[in-house]
């Protein structure tokens, strides 16, 4: 058996966030919306002495030749260790033989690009198509990528950035400034963000909510990545509840992990109010009706989107004649 190593720094230099990726995690999504995929529930461990999580997500797409196995962890003390708060890797396996095909020493690469495609999926099906102000909650690295990922679908002519430090928000809107060749610029308060923006992406770990329902406005649509955990919680429910529409990644997971697992406790919605991203991708269900709507999406990560862009790593790569192969 030969098993391909790919590295971090291998895969970084073959997988961008640009439209063939987005379009290889939107056919995840579509193979889930489709009813197709085999997807277990999260196993996740927590490791409280050190602040750290770790989750272990996978899918089968019937039709695809291998899946993927990822492990991620999330070590939130590890700034004192001069470390970054993520990691993990992924191994692709055979669906003919379960043999291990390759591993991807990744260290949470991939994550955080598929993390970020699925909120331009979300923004592409859901939001208006005129908009142009993207509001970033958040100032972290998936706050960077989340706003990166939109301009590759919406006219992004100015974004807002908002964090609870404002010397890091004004960091990350400079740093973005220059990026992405478009305006960004630091605002004092969440309210401030919303009363401006036509697309809030909100990208933290908070654990109370940061984002409420009385500054969305009509024709708002919102992306809330940031809680995958039962104890966090970035979108109040009364934001939720005034949704006209909400769509989540995987309904069992967001009824758990997500912002909807808040809202239902509140007993604001209920969960068959929920569509899921895929069934529009597909035409099962309805996205945006009209301009006016406020749209929210509830994404938690799913392991779909795991295999989606592992195999598509693996192919680029391999396409460009990296990795190393060893025989077992």
């Amino acid at each position: 058996m030969t098993i391909t190593i790919l590295t971090e720094k291998e895969l970084r230099s073959c997988v961008e966030i640009d439209r063939e990726a987005m379009e290889a995690v939107a056919e995840g999504f579509r193979g889930l919306g489709r009813g197709e995929a085999v997807m277990p529930p999260i196993l996740r461990l927590d490791v409280k002495e050190a602040n750290g999580e770790m989750d272990v997500k996978t899918a089968y797409v019937p039709g695809l030749d291998s899946f993927a196995l990822k492990v991620s962890t999330g070590f939130f003390d590890n700034y004192k260790l001069g470390l970054p708060s993520l990691s993990g890797m992924m191994t692709l396996l055979s669906a003919k033989s379960g043999q291990v095909e390759a591993v991807l020493l990744d260290n949470g690469y991939l994550t955080d690009v598929r993390t970020a495609l699925a909120g331009a999926i979300a923004a592409d099906a859901l939001a208006r198509p005129d908009a142009a102000v993207a509001g970033i909650m958040g100032t972290g690295l998936q706050a960077r990528l989340q706003l990166q990922a939109l301009t590759l679908v919406r006219p992004i002519q100015r974004a807002l950035i908002w964090g609870r430090d404002l010397t890091k928000a004004e960091a990350c809107a400079l740093e973005m400034t220059e990026k992405l060749g478009i305006p960004v610029q630091a605002v004092a308060s969440g309210e401030a963000l919303c009363a401006e923006a036509d697309i809030v992406v909100t990208t933290t770990p908070a654990r109370s909510p940061i984002l409420e329902g009385k500054w969305l406005r009509a024709g708002m649509h919102i992306t809330a990545m940031g809680a995958d955990a039962d104890e966090k919680n970035e979108v109040a429910p009364n934001a939720l509840e005034r949704a006209d529409r909400l769509i989540v990644d995987r309904t069992s997971q967001c009824a758990s992990l997500g912002e909807l697992r808040s809202a239902l406790a509140a007993g604001v919605v209920r969960e068959d109010q929920a569509v899921e991203l895929g069934e529009i991708l597909v035409g099962k269900a309805e996205g945006r009706r009209s301009s006016a709507e406020i749209t929210l999406c509830d994404l938690t990560g799913t392991g779909v989107q795991d295999t989606a862009i592992a195999l598509f790593a693996h192919r680029r790569a391999l396409e460009r004649g990296f990795g190393t192969t060893i025989k077992t």
